[in-house]
């Protein structure tokens, strides 16, 4: 297998963000912008009292992967519901989606585990920047996995395929692959990629080695995002059999969109017009924002 070069490898910093969440984020910042279909990777810690309070979306999906605890969502549709730890949320906001993001009763009880997680943007295709809004829950017990390496390697596949094992279908527009790998001490994974897609790998948890070749070798540590060269037919990763703990990551590829980007804030289109569209859209509550007229989520009034 032709291996895929690394392009960067960079530490996601944390900062602020929303109304009293913590994150770190590692696309959609100075080291990678442009990175179609990405927009944006916050891997995110959100506490008591604290959350993502009504805000509106146009022309994105947004991927939410609970690592742990668990969160409630509420849009203006009346769409209601809560992840809980390994569940994911996919959400079309095409049009146009007025939402909130909070923690869950469960997550702000004595003793409750941290609500970590990820969220990743990805851009919708030209044609379908003004779809309707649409969600999809995936469970963590939907989650096909495998174990490899003598079951020092086990792959959960979220959306793609890896070894044989294909994913849920119909999550999102845009092709994503998104696999969460944990490797043991000792463990390697070969994992090929599809062709000619933008691909990237966020480090959750301990150090990975990737093999550029039959003898280079590179280590990356925890909260680094390596970005990949198109080229290749995948990338090869292991554990050294010395290390003190295991390694988990995503790995994750999406087809490039050969599109115009012009983002402002929570609003991707592709025009600057449609930018100035979609705030006199939203303000004046018409063309897909019409249900945002004195709508207030129940979840985001304990944030006053």
């Amino acid at each position: 297998m032709l291996r895929r070069t690394i392009v960067k490898a960079f530490h996601a910093v944390e900062k602020a963000e929303g109304a009293g969440a913590r994150v770190r984020r590692s696309i959609g910042v100075p080291q990678l912008r442009n990175f179609s279909p990405f927009l944006m990777l916050d891997h995110f810690t959100i506490g008591k009292g604290a959350g993502f309070p009504d805000h509106p979306h146009r022309g994105q999906e947004t991927i939410t992967y609970l690592l742990s605890g668990s969160v409630d969502h509420e849009d203006f549709t009346g769409a209601r519901g809560t992840i809980n730890t390994g569940d994911l949320q996919f959400m079309t906001a095409g049009r146009g989606i007025v939402h909130a993001e909070m923690p869950g009763a469960s997550s702000t009880q004595p003793g409750a585990a941290p609500n970590v997680g990820l969220q990743l943007w990805v851009d919708l295709p030209k044609e379908l920047k003004y779809c309707e809004p649409r969600y999809r829950d995936l469970h963590a017990s939907e989650i096909p996995s495998i174990k490899l390496s003598n079951d020092r390697v086990e792959v959960k596949i979220i959306s793609g395929e890896s070894h044989g094992i294909e994913s849920v279908k119909d999550l999102a527009y845009t092709p994503v692959w998104l696999l969460d790998i944990a490797i043991s001490p000792g463990g390697s994974i070969v994992q090929p990629l599809p062709k000619g897609y933008n691909a990237f790998m966020y480090i959750l948890s301990g150090t990975v080695t990737v093999h550029l070749s039959d003898t280079e070798t590179r280590k990356v540590p925890e909260f680094h995002n390596v970005v990949w060269s198109r080229e290749g037919e995948g990338v090869e990763l292991s554990v050294s059999e010395e290390a003190k703990e295991r390694a988990r990551f995503i790995l994750v590829a999406g087809k490039v969109l050969e599109q115009n980007v012009v983002q402002y804030g929570p609003f991707v289109v592709n025009t600057e017009e449609e930018i100035y569209q979609a705030m006199r859209d939203y303000q004046a509550n018409i063309n897909g924002f019409e249900r945002a007229k004195g709508w207030r989520s129940e979840i985001g009034k304990v944030m006053g």
